[in-house]
């Protein structure tokens, strides 16, 4: 009598014929915790849901712990890590050499409301298709924890004092800037942040995405004897090695509509609210209204907040051929000798 040998059970595969591992990238090396992975892991979950090609994914970054998270998901995607500030350009000369692809763009409060922001402005005027994710935490935490742009006024940390400016909104920057997308989430909520990612992914234009993922290790109050800063402080030192003890990720879940009190690791609190249905998202004077009613209450609004499907993107103002520009063969790609003359007599 043979004996059978047990059969493992198939990984699920979705239309294109990828499972959920095909979608995955390296080990993440950010601090436990953090909500930059939790991010990650719901783009993950929405490429598999949308059946994308992952080898039809671009991904692009800049400087800073969000722009470290491209190496965490879509392996078989190529990515692009350029300089500090300077994904928007990188991203809008790849997708215009070749707009069959699907652009990501992981960038940071840092990256983006402060070295980076003039770019990411012309990148929205622009209209480039192409999905924009913040990955927002108020600090720069590769640099040891200073104010970024978006810290709130008046925030303290314990080695930068008291942060005396007013914040930049990205969300409200991306809607001034004329976004055709804009839309801010929590990285504790992974169920809206998959749906908004997904919806962006939809989008035919720049789908901005402010979504906060608070900072466990520099944005917290340090006075416990078994924090990051009371050991730094106490310990005697003889080599320079820091050490950030892990923390539980934070995960909430409410309705549309619902206010919700948020205690992050420090045990400061954010007060956050879903926008209800009664919102109109293509309405764009009811979102600036709802974002700066939802600022003087010190409330997070995320959801929806505005989108408008018909404005014609980059692609669409070039009239661009459907074939990509980069695969055009030279005798589409130089002019015919009858229009070099024509151009040539327009000279003289």
């Amino acid at each position: 009598m043979s004996q059978q040998i047990p059969v493992e059970p198939r990984a699920q595969v979705n239309l294109v014929g990828f499972n959920k591992n095909d979608y995955r990238g390296l080990p993440s090396t950010l601090c436990q915790g953090c909500g930059h992975n939790s991010i990650a892991s719901q783009i993950i979950a929405a490429c598999y849901e949308l059946n994308i090609v992952p080898e039809n994914v671009v991904k692009f970054s800049g400087i800073g712990c969000s722009s470290k998270s491209p190496t965490y998901f879509l392996s078989r995607s190529f990515g692009f890590n350029g300089l500090h500030g300077r994904m928007p350009s990188l991203a809008t000369g790849a997708l215009f050499a070749d707009h069959t692809v699907k652009g990501m763009g992981i960038s940071g409060d840092g990256d983006t409301a402060s070295i980076g922001f003039g770019q990411f402005k012309h990148m929205v005027r622009r209209n480039v298709p192409m999905v924009y994710i913040v990955e927002n935490n108020g600090v720069y935490g590769l640099t040891k924890g200073q104010f970024s742009a978006t810290a709130e006024v008046g925030l303290s940390l314990k080695h930068q004092g008291v942060n005396p400016y007013m914040p930049v909104d990205i969300a409200w920057e991306a809607l001034v800037g004329n976004a055709t997308f804009v839309a801010r989430s929590f990285a504790g909520d992974p169920k809206q942040v998959k749906e908004l990612i997904k919806a962006a992914f939809s989008h035919r234009g720049i789908a901005v995405l402010d979504i906060i993922s608070p900072c466990v290790t520099f944005n917290n109050q340090e006075t416990a004897l078994h924090s990051y800063a009371w050991g730094k402080e106490h310990e005697v030192t003889i080599h320079d090695v820091a050490y950030v003890p892990p923390a539980e990720e934070i995960t909430v879940e409410y309705e549309e509509g619902e206010d919700k009190d948020v205690t992050l690791h420090d045990g400061s609190h954010i007060i956050l609210k879903k926008i209800g249905h009664d919102h109109d998202p293509t309405n764009k004077t009811a979102a600036l209204r709802i974002l700066e009613e939802s600022n003087n209450c010190n409330c997070l609004l995320t959801g929806l907040l505005y989108v408008a499907p018909k404005e014609p993107s980059l692609i669409d103002l070039y009239d661009l051929p459907d074939t990509a520009l980069n695969r055009l063969p030279e005798s589409r790609l130089r002019p015919a000798p009858e229009t070099m003359q024509q151009i040539n007599s327009m000279m003289f």
